[in-house]
């Protein structure tokens, strides 16, 4: 039962002796970029604000006996900056797959890598080092005149040399022809490739990073051309897209944006089926299984061009062939619909026909809910083995069952987790574009925060990996030499998964639930992806808004959980209880007999009164004087007399506080892991009632690693315990408890040895031997 009473808080802070720092609190405006007309100390753009566009026309042939992509595409690129521009440069991602790439040469290896490697392994590194070459195959780049357009490829990146510079304002046309080999992704890797099924002789294209695309210039960066090295993923313009797709003619395509000629590449019944689709609230087959594995064994000659077009977007992918299952249904963000689809192989069932497409409209709805409202048609999940990526409209998703059906709950999970995640990514950062290549967090982090409350809607008490901060705790007490700050180049991070996913998400959930409240969070982070939608944050702006937003200083946690490797160890190192003296002799001596009756005894003093019989001055009666024979705790005539006068000092306010018998206890904390944060201290009583105190970090501002606060009860307390609820990701809960509390764990003594068959396999292929013993 919580305590109804009211809680006093001494209101002055004693201060451990040391030296007088504010290191922790300082503002951290020398830490980001001062404020412009770009982009102003609000954290909004400002109102000379500008970002480029790039608008693509495209023609893509996908070979389905050579898996080779061929393109050809006109860019149309507009400069919306104040800047005179020299030179253009492109991004050439896949050359990430070429001969001569750096990232194969910048791995850092050990021979017992290669040791505890087995034979499939070392295949797909000897394929990656020697037998594909996926880099960019450029034939031409020209003006739309026909004329050559001179150019320089530096690794993954491409400089178009202008003969006269783009001037602001004005924009330019050019066309690029270009091919590739398609990425085995199963045997080299890659977030783009294919996935090739042998005992049937097809495959799955799940296509990305496919084209030479314009790099960002911004007020940022200018030109952002850092190499493309495999970990930092992209930054990109926005713009339109017109892209025609041939295939086979039994492929079934899924691509960003909408289908242009439905008439061209649909069946009449098909048309018919997404017809309905787009009215239902529960998915509709517009490819059943039966049909797909039709197509999957009579494999037609023939081609089909299906063409898409998007608006506004960063950047386009696409998904082809003739093993998809494809169904959808329809979910209302505001007054607009957007049709939610899922394209997969029967591989991918029964996990994906009941749960993926449900699982897109959910996200959907969630995310406009907590950023910004979805703004465009489609939403589409795609099924291939092992993947996790993200694009506008489109992503590509693993969470496969295995070849009976079965699966565990482990791969139920991760299902829903990843498409929740990737399709989470068409706000962060398609919607909201920042910039991937220098700041992972920006998108990861802040995509797997909203991730996390996505699945708490989805399932009341979801397992959540990531969010709830005692899941960080692990990480965040490892060896320093192993940990990077949030603000760490995507290139350089050490320990990436949690570093870009699971520290910044923790941290904002922190700022939810603990540091901000979730009214004022909820409404400054809404703010910043308002302001931000369709164009290009920086971290600066983002820092800014939460606080322009709630009016609450958070510089200090910017600085702690964002620029620096420290983490939350704070420690409760001392108790001590005082109460005021009444003065009352009746009272006070009264309290002092307790105590002595109540001391600890030293052991002599025990054994003595068994082994002595009898002492000298109990046998002689004369040898005790006043001292010996008086009893100090007798409260005599002179005792009430002087109480008596000091009462008439005093007035009943004075007297009423003397003896309302209040609890002073002083407690002290420590600061061990270096990052400052609320004191949130659960008070239980003797009476088995309690109460929380929450404390904001400012109690740390005057001195960082030592305090002490003195807090006035109205009962005695049994406990006090820090952080009772797991709110701040303290890495040690074994000094969190007054008194001391022993954390129980288990060991186990004999551990049972079971089968083989039984270790590898799922609970539901178990069940399935528990009904053969039924039966």
């Amino acid at each position: 039962m919580k305590s109804t009473l009211t809680l006093l808080i001494l209101s002055f802070i004693s201060i451990a002796a040391g030296t007088f720092a504010q290191k922790k609190f300082a503002q951290i405006e020398n830490l980001i970029p001062t404020p412009n007309e770009y982009r102003n100390a609000a954290g909004a753009p400002g109102h000379n604000y500008y970002q480029q566009q790039a608008d693509y026309k495209m023609e893509l042939v996908l070979e389905d006996n050579t898996q080779i992509l061929r393109g050809k595409e006109t860019i149309t690129y507009t400069n919306n900056s104040p800047d005179q521009l020299d030179y253009l440069w492109l991004q050439l991602d896949q050359n990430l797959f070429s001969k001569s790439s750096d990232t194969k040469l910048i791995t850092v290896e050990k021979m017992e890598d290669f040791a505890a490697m087995d034979g499939d392994e070392l295949s797909r590194i000897e394929r990656k080092l020697f037998d594909y070459d996926g880099g960019f195959k450029i034939e031409e780049v020209k003006a739309t005149n026909g004329e050559d357009l001179s150019f320089a490829i530096n690794k993954t990146m491409l400089r178009i040399n202008l003969k006269q510079p783009l001037k602001p304002n004005g924009s330019i046309c050019f066309n690029v022809k270009w091919w590739y080999n398609i990425n085995d992704r199963m045997a080299v890797g890659g977030r783009s490739g294919y996935e090739y099924f042998e005992e049937e002789d097809n495959y799955i294209y799940t296509i990305a990073q496919f084209f030479p695309r314009m790099c960002v210039y911004d007020d940022v960066s200018g030109w952002q051309n850092k190499q493309f090295l495999g970990r930092g993923e992209f930054t990109l313009p926005f713009g339109n897209y017109d892209v025609s797709l041939t295939v086979p003619g039994d492929h079934i395509v899924a691509a960003t944006g909408t289908l242009q000629n439905e008439t061209s590449v649909l069946s009449s019944t098909q048309r018919k089926r997404l017809q309905k689709a787009r009215k239902a609230n529960t998915p509709e087959f517009i490819v059943t299984q039966d049909e797909a594995e039709k197509a999957e064994k009579n494999k037609v000659k023939s081609l089909k061009t299906w063409r898409f077009k998007a608006t506004n977007v960063r950047d386009f992918a696409f998904a082809s062939s003739r093993k998809f299952i494809w169904d959808a249904q329809n979910t209302s963000v505001g007054n607009k619909n957007v049709l939610c689809m899922s394209f997969y192989p029967k591989e991918g069932n029964p996990l994906w026909e009941r749960y993926s497409t449900k699982l897109v409209a959910h996200t959907v709805d969630s995310y406009s809910k907590f950023t910004v409202d979805y703004p465009y048609p489609v939403a589409i999940s795609v099924h291939s083995k092992s993947i996790g990526m993200e694009y506008p409209m489109i992503c590509f998703n693993g969470g496969r069952p295995e070849p009976d059906g079965t699966y565990s709950e482990r791969t139920k999970y991760g299902m829903w987790g990843v498409i929740i995640h990737e399709v989470g990514h068409n706000f962060f950062p398609m919607i909201i574009n920042s910039d991937e290549r220098q700041w992972t967090w920006m998108d990861e982090g802040l995509n797997t925060f909203v991730q996390y409350l996505t699945e708490q809607e989805w399932e009341r008490g979801y397992p959540s990996r990531r969010g709830p901060a005692y899941k960080i705790a692990d990480y965040m007490r490892g060896d320093k030499s192993n940990i990077s700050p949030i603000m760490t180049n995507s290139e350089s991070i050490r320990q990436f998964g949690n570093n870009a996913y699971g520290k910044p998400a923790t941290a904002l959930n922190i700022l939810r639930e603990t540091i901000m409240g979730r009214e004022l969070f909820d409404y400054a982070f809404k703010t910043y992806c308002e302001r931000w939608k369709f164009k290009h944050p920086t971290p600066a702006d983002f820092f800014r808004t939460m606080e322009d937003a709630s009016a609450v200083d958070l510089d200090w946690f910017w600085r702690g959980w964002f620029f620096s490797t420290d983490h939350v160890d704070i420690a409760l190192t001392d108790v001590k209880l005082f109460q005021l003296n009444t003065q009352n002799p009746a009272v006070e001596k009264a309290f002092l007999n307790d105590r002595f009756n109540e001391r600890d005894v030293h052991i002599g003093e025990t054994r003595n009164d068994k082994d002595i019989k009898e002492t000298i001055n109990e046998k002689d009666n004369l040898i005790d004087d006043f001292y010996g024979k008086r009893d100090i705790y007798q409260v005599d005539a002179l005792d009430l007399k002087e109480y008596e006068r000091l009462k008439k000092t005093l007035n009943s306010k004075n007297i009423n506080l003397l003896n309302a018998g209040y609890f002073f206890y002083e407690l002290s904390f420590e600061n061990v892991g270096g990052l400052v944060m609320p004191l949130i201290i659960k008070v239980t009583y003797m009476d088995e009632s309690s109460e929380v105190i929450r404390i904001p970090a400012e109690v740390w501002r005057s001195k960082e690693y030592n305090i002490s606060k003195v807090f006035i009860l109205k009962k005695e307390v049994a406990s006090f315990q820090l952080d009772p609820y797991l709110e701040t990701a303290d890495t040690d809960l074994q000094n969190n408890a007054w008194p001391r509390k022993a954390i129980p764990s288990r060991f186990d003594l004999f551990q049972q040895r079971k089968r083989r068959m039984e270790v590898d396999e799922n609970p539901m292929q178990r069940q399935k031997r528990v009904d053969d013993i039924k039966d």
